[in-house]
Protein backbone atom coordinates (compact mmCIF):
# COMPACT_ATOMS: atom_id res chain seq x y z
CA UNK A 1 0.00 0.00 0.00
CA UNK A 2 2.54 2.07 1.04
CA UNK A 3 4.53 1.77 -2.18
CA UNK A 4 1.56 2.57 -4.63
CA UNK A 5 1.54 5.51 -2.81
CA UNK A 6 5.03 6.14 -3.16
CA UNK A 7 4.47 5.19 -6.45
CA UNK A 8 1.86 7.84 -7.61
CA UNK A 9 3.86 10.31 -6.41
CA UNK A 10 7.12 9.58 -7.65
CA UNK A 11 5.23 9.66 -11.11
CA UNK A 12 5.04 12.72 -13.77
CA UNK A 13 1.13 14.64 -12.81
CA UNK A 14 -0.30 16.61 -14.94
CA UNK A 15 -3.40 18.87 -14.14
CA UNK A 16 -5.72 20.24 -16.13
CA UNK A 17 -4.86 22.35 -19.62
CA UNK A 18 -3.89 26.20 -18.64
CA UNK A 19 -5.85 28.31 -21.61
CA UNK A 20 -3.44 30.46 -23.70
CA UNK A 21 -3.27 33.85 -22.79
CA UNK A 22 -5.80 36.30 -24.07
CA UNK A 23 -4.86 38.84 -26.33
CA UNK A 24 -6.88 42.09 -25.14
CA UNK A 25 -7.58 44.81 -27.88
CA UNK A 26 -10.27 47.35 -27.73
CA UNK A 27 -12.99 46.91 -30.25
CA UNK A 28 -15.38 49.77 -31.20
CA UNK A 29 -18.48 49.41 -32.77
CA UNK A 30 -19.24 47.76 -35.69
CA UNK A 31 -16.46 45.34 -35.01
CA UNK A 32 -13.46 48.34 -35.58
CA UNK A 33 -10.35 48.28 -34.54
CA UNK A 34 -9.07 51.25 -32.68
CA UNK A 35 -5.91 51.16 -34.63
CA UNK A 36 -8.22 51.48 -37.74
CA UNK A 37 -10.14 54.41 -37.19
CA UNK A 38 -10.14 55.97 -40.96
CA UNK A 39 -11.79 52.94 -42.15
CA UNK A 40 -13.87 52.65 -39.96
CA UNK A 41 -15.23 55.90 -40.66
CA UNK A 42 -15.75 55.42 -44.00
CA UNK A 43 -17.31 51.56 -43.55
CA UNK A 44 -20.00 53.63 -41.29
CA UNK A 45 -20.11 56.44 -43.91
CA UNK A 46 -20.76 53.60 -46.92
CA UNK A 47 -23.46 52.03 -45.24
CA UNK A 48 -25.62 55.44 -44.39
CA UNK A 49 -25.02 56.44 -48.22
CA UNK A 50 -26.10 52.69 -49.33
CA UNK A 51 -29.14 53.05 -46.70
CA UNK A 52 -30.44 56.85 -48.17
CA UNK A 53 -30.01 55.67 -51.76
CA UNK A 54 -32.06 52.71 -50.82
CA UNK A 55 -34.69 54.71 -49.33
CA UNK A 56 -34.48 57.21 -52.04
CA UNK A 57 -35.13 54.43 -54.43
CA UNK A 58 -37.98 53.14 -52.96
CA UNK A 59 -39.79 56.24 -52.41
CA UNK A 60 -39.30 57.76 -56.27
CA UNK A 61 -40.48 53.73 -56.88
CA UNK A 62 -43.61 54.26 -54.69
CA UNK A 63 -44.51 57.66 -56.04
CA UNK A 64 -44.07 56.67 -59.90
CA UNK A 65 -46.46 54.02 -59.63
CA UNK A 66 -49.11 56.28 -57.81
CA UNK A 67 -48.65 58.76 -60.09
CA UNK A 68 -47.76 57.15 -63.14
CA UNK A 69 -46.58 60.46 -65.22
CA UNK A 70 -46.28 60.88 -68.73
CA UNK A 71 -44.84 63.90 -70.68
CA UNK A 72 -47.58 66.62 -72.07
CA UNK A 73 -48.05 65.94 -76.03
CA UNK A 74 -48.22 68.70 -78.17
CA UNK A 75 -49.66 68.63 -81.78
CA UNK A 76 -49.95 71.14 -84.66
CA UNK A 77 -53.64 71.11 -85.04
CA UNK A 78 -53.57 73.60 -88.10
CA UNK A 79 -51.29 76.19 -89.72
CA UNK A 80 -52.03 79.02 -92.42
CA UNK A 81 -49.39 80.46 -94.37
CA UNK A 82 -51.18 83.71 -96.09
CA UNK A 83 -47.83 84.78 -97.69
CA UNK A 84 -44.10 84.34 -97.77
CA UNK A 85 -42.47 86.34 -100.12
CA UNK A 86 -38.71 87.26 -100.08
CA UNK A 87 -37.53 90.55 -101.96
CA UNK A 88 -34.30 93.40 -101.63
CA UNK A 89 -34.96 96.70 -100.24
CA UNK A 90 -33.01 99.42 -101.09
CA UNK A 91 -29.99 99.02 -99.33
CA UNK A 92 -29.45 95.60 -101.00
CA UNK A 93 -30.67 93.61 -97.81
CA UNK A 94 -32.70 90.64 -97.79
CA UNK A 95 -36.24 91.49 -96.50
CA UNK A 96 -39.02 88.55 -95.55
CA UNK A 97 -42.50 89.43 -95.68
CA UNK A 98 -45.14 86.74 -94.31
CA UNK A 99 -48.20 86.18 -92.24
CA UNK A 100 -48.27 82.83 -90.40
CA UNK A 101 -50.96 81.59 -88.10
CA UNK A 102 -51.90 78.20 -86.43
CA UNK A 103 -53.35 75.90 -83.88
CA UNK A 104 -51.29 74.33 -81.21
CA UNK A 105 -52.28 71.80 -78.85
CA UNK A 106 -50.91 70.43 -75.64
CA UNK A 107 -52.33 67.49 -73.85
CA UNK A 108 -51.97 66.73 -70.49
CA UNK A 109 -52.22 63.04 -69.91
CA UNK A 110 -51.77 62.42 -66.40
CA UNK A 111 -54.80 61.62 -64.37
CA UNK A 112 -52.56 62.91 -60.44
CA UNK A 113 -50.61 66.25 -61.81
CA UNK A 114 -51.78 69.46 -62.78
CA UNK A 115 -49.43 71.96 -64.66
CA UNK A 116 -48.86 75.49 -64.22
CA UNK A 117 -47.68 77.12 -67.72
CA UNK A 118 -45.83 80.01 -65.99
CA UNK A 119 -43.75 81.42 -68.92
CA UNK A 120 -44.13 80.67 -72.48
CA UNK A 121 -42.15 82.40 -75.23
CA UNK A 122 -42.55 81.23 -78.92
CA UNK A 123 -40.24 81.94 -81.72
CA UNK A 124 -40.98 81.55 -85.85
CA UNK A 125 -37.09 80.50 -87.29
CA UNK A 126 -36.65 79.98 -91.00
CA UNK A 127 -33.33 78.51 -92.57
CA UNK A 128 -31.94 78.88 -88.32
CA UNK A 129 -32.87 82.40 -88.03
CA UNK A 130 -35.49 84.11 -85.99
CA UNK A 131 -38.24 85.83 -87.91
CA UNK A 132 -40.82 86.08 -85.81
CA UNK A 133 -40.96 86.55 -81.43
CA UNK A 134 -44.24 86.52 -79.06
CA UNK A 135 -44.60 85.83 -75.68
CA UNK A 136 -48.36 83.80 -74.70
CA UNK A 137 -50.80 84.14 -72.06
CA UNK A 138 -49.52 81.81 -69.01
CA UNK A 139 -52.17 79.26 -68.00
CA UNK A 140 -53.26 76.25 -65.86
CA UNK A 141 -53.97 72.96 -67.21
CA UNK A 142 -55.74 69.89 -65.31
CA UNK A 143 -55.60 66.68 -65.12
CA UNK A 144 -56.41 64.91 -68.52
CA UNK A 145 -56.71 68.22 -70.17
CA UNK A 146 -55.98 69.68 -73.57
CA UNK A 147 -55.50 73.37 -74.28
CA UNK A 148 -55.26 74.73 -77.52
CA UNK A 149 -52.71 77.75 -78.00
CA UNK A 150 -52.90 80.28 -81.07
CA UNK A 151 -49.21 81.61 -81.99
CA UNK A 152 -49.32 84.42 -84.81
CA UNK A 153 -46.45 85.66 -86.55
CA UNK A 154 -45.82 88.09 -89.63
CA UNK A 155 -43.82 90.85 -90.35
CA UNK A 156 -41.16 92.03 -92.52
CA UNK A 157 -38.03 90.67 -91.12
CA UNK A 158 -34.71 91.35 -92.42
CA UNK A 159 -32.76 88.01 -93.07
CA UNK A 160 -28.64 87.81 -92.31
CA UNK A 161 -26.83 85.87 -95.44
CA UNK A 162 -27.16 84.74 -98.56
CA UNK A 163 -28.23 81.27 -97.28
CA UNK A 164 -31.40 82.06 -97.30
CA UNK A 165 -32.19 83.47 -100.32
CA UNK A 166 -30.58 80.07 -101.94
CA UNK A 167 -32.87 78.24 -99.26
CA UNK A 168 -36.09 80.55 -99.98
CA UNK A 169 -35.16 79.40 -103.91
CA UNK A 170 -34.78 75.95 -103.41
CA UNK A 171 -37.67 74.90 -101.05
CA UNK A 172 -39.99 77.23 -103.68
CA UNK A 173 -39.12 74.74 -106.50
CA UNK A 174 -40.01 72.10 -104.08
CA UNK A 175 -43.35 73.41 -102.92
CA UNK A 176 -42.78 73.50 -99.20
CA UNK A 177 -41.33 76.01 -97.42
CA UNK A 178 -39.92 74.62 -93.57
CA UNK A 179 -40.48 77.02 -90.35
CA UNK A 180 -39.91 75.96 -87.03
CA UNK A 181 -41.69 77.12 -84.36
CA UNK A 182 -40.08 76.70 -80.90
CA UNK A 183 -41.99 77.11 -77.67
CA UNK A 184 -39.63 77.88 -74.64
CA UNK A 185 -42.05 77.18 -71.21
CA UNK A 186 -41.34 77.00 -67.54
CA UNK A 187 -43.27 75.22 -65.81
CA UNK A 188 -44.62 73.82 -62.42
CA UNK A 189 -46.27 70.93 -61.65
CA UNK A 190 -49.17 70.52 -59.23
CA UNK A 191 -49.43 67.05 -56.97
CA UNK A 192 -52.17 66.98 -54.76
CA UNK A 193 -51.30 70.02 -52.57
CA UNK A 194 -47.29 70.02 -53.74
CA UNK A 195 -46.01 72.26 -56.21
CA UNK A 196 -42.89 71.44 -57.81
CA UNK A 197 -40.73 74.38 -59.91
CA UNK A 198 -38.09 73.97 -62.13
CA UNK A 199 -39.25 72.60 -64.90
CA UNK A 200 -37.94 74.24 -68.48
CA UNK A 201 -39.62 72.20 -71.28
CA UNK A 202 -38.75 73.00 -74.93
CA UNK A 203 -41.58 72.31 -77.28
CA UNK A 204 -40.33 71.92 -81.21
CA UNK A 205 -42.66 72.20 -84.13
CA UNK A 206 -41.16 71.81 -87.38
CA UNK A 207 -43.77 73.04 -90.01
CA UNK A 208 -43.81 71.57 -93.54
CA UNK A 209 -45.99 74.39 -95.39
CA UNK A 210 -46.72 74.61 -98.99
CA UNK A 211 -46.01 77.44 -100.86
CA UNK A 212 -48.93 80.26 -101.12
CA UNK A 213 -50.33 80.23 -104.66
CA UNK A 214 -49.92 83.42 -106.77
CA UNK A 215 -52.71 86.28 -105.67
CA UNK A 216 -53.90 88.17 -103.00
CA UNK A 217 -52.64 87.71 -99.52
CA UNK A 218 -55.91 86.14 -98.62
CA UNK A 219 -55.00 82.84 -100.63
CA UNK A 220 -53.68 80.21 -97.77
CA UNK A 221 -52.12 76.79 -97.08
CA UNK A 222 -53.67 74.13 -95.22
CA UNK A 223 -51.19 72.23 -93.28
CA UNK A 224 -51.46 68.95 -91.83
CA UNK A 225 -51.65 67.92 -87.77
CA UNK A 226 -48.01 67.30 -87.05
CA UNK A 227 -46.34 66.05 -83.57
CA UNK A 228 -43.91 67.93 -81.91
CA UNK A 229 -40.77 66.83 -80.21
CA UNK A 230 -40.74 67.93 -76.38
CA UNK A 231 -36.75 68.44 -74.97
CA UNK A 232 -36.17 68.15 -71.01
CA UNK A 233 -32.83 68.75 -70.78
Amino acid sequence: MADNKQSHLNGAYYGPAIPPARTHRSIGRGGCDCCCLPCCLLSTLFKLLFSIIITLGIIVLILWLVLRPNEIKPYVETATLSKFDLSNNTNNNIILNYNLSMDLSIRNPNKRIGIYYDYIESQALYDDSRIGFKILEPFYQGHKNTTVLHPEFGSRTAMLGDSVANTYKREKGEGFFYVDVKLYTKLRLKIWIFKFHGFKPEIDCMLKLPVPSNGTATTVSTYERTKCDVHYF
